[in-house]
């Protein structure tokens, strides 16, 4: 298991039914992605969702999709631009 991290940064947040958010932060060149869920309560009321945020190296997962890979990679670079990393958004 490594100790490493990656900066991560906010590239789709997705509001479904049943009252959760689906939050995706991916790699800088997008080859990389952690999901997370959670609910509009804890979105709220807990930590507030940064524009970056680091996250395990372990805890990523592939990006096997070429088209989704390039979206993420330019939300990236989009997301960089305008917040700093510790930025809520």
């Amino acid at each position: 298991m490594s100790d490493s991290t990656v900066q991560c940064w906010l590239v789709e947040r997705e509001f479904g039914d049943r009252d959760f958010v689906t939050i995706v932060y991916a790699t800088p060149d997008g080859s990389r992605y952690q999901q997370r869920q959670r609910s509009s309560t804890a979105l709220r009321t807990g930590p507030k969702v940064t524009a970056a945020t680091e996250i395990p190296e372990d805890d990523l997962e592939p990006v096997t999709d070429e088209d989704i890979r390039e979206r993420y990679a330019t939300e990236v670079e989009r997301t960089a631009e305008r917040y700093d990393p510790d930025d809520p958004i």
